[in-house]
């Protein structure tokens, strides 16, 4: 009892915090209503069927990489600030009031109501079928693709929009690197060259989570919560419809390839993925683009190292030829300076006197040899390739 005392305590606070990190949700379901949910994560992990270290990944505290998880009644998804948790029937959505997510709310609520359920009684045959024609394929997807297609736009959007804000700032400050180099121009490539190799590993991210759920249809065919939901509740039939496909649109004249897919779907085809294969394709080209400009961003940033370089490599030659001349002139003024010092010592000599002629003579020998001398030494330099032509 006694240790019992000192751990009561410190549990409301665990508790605040542990609260203060998990209730921060919002839920929508397939007609587009949204409502706040005031819950803790085990109330989550029930609603949604999931274990703990699933939705430790939306933990906003921790840092985990872009993830795409498939389970059996759920998609978690964790791309960048969008946290989300997508099921056959309705989308949880961390942080609502993120000013980067409240887009994607707005969105979810645009596109998650099916066309037949928002033109309900709208007109005859033809009528629908013009809406059909006109609504895309995104409207003939069940529930979990719509809300998953609508989380990778926001998320290829989003690191597209960075990557045009990075390249406007970018190569204008690199041509006024090469221009002109400073501190401050160096300073502030500097600083834009470490925001390109952030943005550049969090688009890599992402990239590589697209590219290795293409890469195995047994992850794409986890993501397809209708139809394991659909194979659930009714015996498996190929005559028999799935549950999920009289909450989807009704399949209008146009046949489209997501149309097919669905078709396929409604079949029972368990190891058909192509209609979530041809959305992932869309965005994975999408989030290889982006991927693309910074990998160009990247080489020109490069290329105006190596010019900066090279202009540095030029201006250090330039200071070594003046070194030459300056060490050549240092020396041929040293053998001047002999001269004169032999011929300035107060030392008697018999052969100084009535020679005072003798003295014109020596300054202008002595003054003609050092200068012979520098130009053999600056002619021997150019010879050899030491100094420019």
């Amino acid at each position: 009892m006694g240790r019992e005392g000192y751990i009561v305590p410190a549990e409301p606070q665990a508790a605040v915090k542990k609260n203060t990190a998990s209730r921060n949700w919002i839920m929508m379901d397939c007609s587009g209503e949204k409502t706040d949910l005031d819950v803790d994560k085990y109330a989550i992990m029930h609603r949604v069927q999931i274990h703990a270290r699933d939705l430790r990944i939306l933990d906003p505290l921790l840092s985990y990489p872009s993830t795409i998880l498939g389970r059996e009644r759920a998609i978690v998804l964790n791309l960048e600030h969008i946290k989300a948790i997508i099921t056959a029937e309705e989308v949880l959505l961390r942080d609502p009031s993120d000013e980067h997510v409240i887009p994607v709310v707005e969105e979810l609520q645009r596109r998650l109501p099916p066309a037949n359920a928002s033109h309900q009684g709208q007109g005859d045959g033809k009528d629908y079928g013009k809406y059909d024609a006109e609504a895309g394929e995104e409207d003939e997807s069940p529930f979990e693709f719509r809300a998953l297609e609508v989380a990778l736009e926001a998320i290829c959007s989003f690191l597209a929009a960075r990557t045009t804000e990075l390249e406007t700032a970018a190569y204008p400050a690199l041509d006024q690197l090469t221009s002109k180099i400073s501190s401050l121009n160096l300073d502030r490539v500097r600083k834009l060259k470490s925001a390109m190799t952030r943005l550049t590993a969090r688009v890599q991210k992402v990239r590589d989570e697209l590219e290795q759920l293409l890469d195995d249809d047994d992850d794409m065919a986890d993501l397809y919560l209708s139809r394991k939901l659909a194979g659930a509740s009714s015996p498996v039939s190929g005559s028999g419809a799935p549950n999920w496909f009289a909450a989807s649109p009704t399949i209008g004249s146009k046949i489209s390839r997501a149309s097919r897919a669905s078709v396929a779907t409604v079949r029972g085809d368990e190891n058909d993925v192509e209609e979530l294969e041809m959305l992932l394709e869309a965005y994975f080209m999408q989030i290889d683009g982006t991927l693309n400009k910074l990998t160009t961003l990247r080489e020109y940033i490069d290329d105006t190292e190596d010019y900066i370089n090279i202009q540095l490599d030029n201006h250090r030659n330039q200071l070594i030829q003046l070194e030459l001349f300056l060490s050549s002139g240092t020396v041929c003024l040293s053998i001047y300076s002999l001269v004169a010092g032999i011929f300035g010592m107060n030392i008697p000599y018999t052969w100084n006197e009535d020679h005072g002629f003798m003295f014109k003579w020596v300054v202008i020998v002595t003054g003609v040899s050092c200068a012979l001398l520098f130009v053999l030494i600056m002619s021997y330099a150019r010879y050899k390739g030491l100094v420019g032509s």
